[in-house]
This record gives C-alpha cells, structure tokens and sequence, in this order.
C-alpha cells in the first residue's frame, strides 16, 4: 500500500460534529462559523477571525483590505504555492520574490533589506510583504515587521503551514508583527476542514472589511448603509465582494479538528525527531530549525547532495517503493504564466535538491521503517 506524503484524519467525533449541522436548520450561514472564529482567536490570541472557503480566497481579501491595486507590488517567496504571488494579480498589482534562506527554505531577512535598499532608491518598493512559515517553520517576523516600519510596507504573513507553531514562545496567527495572519485548512495541513482558510487580524477595520469581501459586499447593519433600512429583509451591496463564505458544517468539523491540534502538533514533531535521529549517519539534510521557532511541521523536506540528477533517483526509488514523497515547490517564476523573473541561486539550488517526506499523525511505525530503510537501501 502507498504511503502518502500528508493525510488528514477524521475522527468519529468529527463525523458527529457535521452531522449534527446537517440535521440543524442551517447549513451555510449560522452559528458554528462564529464559534470556529472564537475558538481560532482563543487559541491563537489574535483579535479577530474571518473563516473563508479556502486559504486563497483568505490572501484575496486580505490583499484588498490593504487596498492593493493597479500599480502596486507585492513581494514574497518564490518557494511556496502559486496563491501567495497570484493574490496579487486578483487585485490587478504586480508581482516580485525575495530569494530564500538556503538551509530554511525560508524568506531571507538579509535578502530582503538588500532588495528594499535598491527599491528604495528606484522608487519601486513593495506595497504588500508576504512572508512565508514553509513547512510549518514561522520567518523571523520580528526582522521583517522592523522593515516594515522603515520601508512603509504592510504584511500579510502566510501561515498555510503553521497553524500551531510558536514564534518567540507565542503562538503563530497572533498578528503581533503583522497586518493579517492567513491560514489552510485544506486536507493535507495540520487539521482540516475539507477545504477552508482564515484571516486573523488585530485591526477591527480590516477585519470588517474582509467579513464584507467574503460575502458579496453585501450588508445588513444600518450603520453600515448608505440608506434608512426598510425592514427586517433589507440589505445593501455597498462594496464589490465575493462568494468566499465558509459553511457551517465545515466550520464544525474545524472545531472539532482544532480540539486536538495540540497534539496533532507533537506527534508531527515526534516524528520529525525520529527522522531526525536516524538521518544522522545518512547523506541526506533535514530542513534547520531556527532557534526560537517551535515548528507545526506540515511538512518534513530533506536535502539530496550531488543535485538534480540525484535527486530524481531519490524520488523515483521511494515511488517505486510505494513511498509517496513530493516536492514543495517548484520555484513560482519557473511557471509559465510567471515567465521573465530573475531566478534566485537559492531558491533554485533548493529546488534541485529536496523531497518532502511522509509526516501526518496516523503514520505507522512501520511505514516510518520502511522508509527509513527505503533510504538506507538507496544509498548502499
């Protein structure tokens, strides 16, 4: 049997959870999406919560909050899914990346401030940073928002992958160095709820704006209209919005998920020191981790010596023993529809080199074996 890369793991307790909603009177738009968005800020301290249909539709309106547009640029990690850079051309601005960390995966701080410094003086600088916590590993955001505050840009941290790290001791999605925290809740990520994102913020605009976006601009509170409201059953579109809602039987599986996210977050972490401890004698390089991040590990990527070429035998030999490992990313400005940007030494000599391994919580000891000697084997 294959072994995945990633796996979610619904629990009866979760079936229960959305089938209680299912045999309720509300489906899309009643309370368990507010109680999902009480139980986020509870765990992660931020002030509000915007549950949203994907983690994509998150970086869309949190983008627009921060009022970009045409003529504005948006920076952030080659290495990560196509919706960081795309969330900027929804808003019709343009696009640019910040090369990596070469042991992190990470957006270099020292790359950034030596790409703001020319900006600078070319009167190019970013509207909107996106920091990326790849793998579930936060970037030193205390850095970035200290250039934030120099260089006049607003951030949006992606924490797709994190939800559950710890930065500086507190948890990642407390919006202490950013604008807006986003994060996934799709299948493959720390805990799920089918597909789904949120948006965290400490700002009570930018949260009224986005819970606004996600619902077609339309509005129900008088303070709000342009009008005197006509009655219980009128509503005013006051902005264009979108159709970004979460539903409720969603929402009721994340809180069900997110009861054990703690310890979904060790056992991630107890399996990454397992591969840790048996890589040690092994010519393949463990991701770092930095000091004063505690990681979710949504993923667990290891290095290949020797290159591309390498590389690939590494791949196709766990395929071909039905270990289902991947590769996270393809740098973004190697897609076709990114065509014409600079590629960066570092983000292409990671690109060469990695796998991500099989992490999630269910995995068996003895698939941890087999992989394990899987690798062993390959090298021999």
């Amino acid at each position: 049997m294959m072994i995945p890369y990633g796996r979610q793991e619904v629990t009866e307790k979760d079936i229960e959870a959305v089938i209680k909603v299912l045999r309720s009177d509300y489906l899309t738009q009643g309370p368990a999406v507010p109680v999902f968005e009480e139980r986020l800020c509870d765990y992660t301290g931020a002030n509000h919560v915007v549950a949203l249909n994907s983690c994509t539709s998150a970086l869309h309106v949190a983008c627009l909050a921060l009022e970009l547009g045409l003529g504005d640029i948006l920076w952030t990690s080659p290495i990560t899914f196509v919706a960081s850079a795309n969330c900027a051309h929804y808003c019709g601005a343009s696009v640019d990346f910040v090369d990596i960390e070469p042991d992190t995966a990470l957006m270099s701080v020292k790359k950034l401030e030596e790409k703001l410094i020319i900006a600078e003086k070319e009167g190019r600088l970013p509207k909107i940073v996106i920091p990326v916590h790849f793998a579930g590993q936060s970037c030193d955001m205390e850095v970035i928002h200290a250039l934030s505050q120099k260089y006049g840009f607003r951030i949006i941290e992606d924490a797709a992958h994190a939800i559950g790290a710890r930065y500086r001791g507190e948890p990642v999605g407390n919006c202490r160095y950013s604008d807006i925290t986003v994060f996934s809740f799709h299948p493959v990520k720390i805990i799920t709820t089918g597909e789904g994102g949120a948006a965290l913020t400490n700002n009570i605009e930018l949260a009224n704006c986005m819970k606004l976006l996600r619902s077609h601009g339309i509005t129900r509170e008088q303070d709000k209209m342009k009008k005197i409201s006509e009655g219980s059953w009128y509503y005013e579109q006051i902005s264009l919005g979108f159709n970004y809602r979460m539903t409720d039987f969603q929402a009721a599986l994340g809180i069900s998920q997110l009861s054990r996210l703690n310890e979904y977050v060790a056992k991630r972490s107890e399996i990454a020191s397992w591969y840790d401890n048996n890589f040690k004698t092994l010519p393949v390089n463990p991701l770092i981790q930095n000091k004063d991040v505690e990681s979710s590990y949504h993923l667990y990527v290891v290095r290949i010596k020797n290159g591309k070429e390498e590389r690939n035998k590494f791949y196709r030999h766990l395929r071909d023993n039905d270990i289902f490992v991947n590769l996270h990313y393809i740098p973004i400005y190697r897609q076709p529809y990114y065509q014409g940007y600079e590629f960066l030494e570092n983000a292409e000599k990671y690109y060469q080199e990695t796998v991500s391994l099989p992490i999630f919580p269910t995995i068996k000891q003895i698939d941890l074996s087999k992989i394990v000697k899987s690798i062993e084997a390959f090298f021999i």
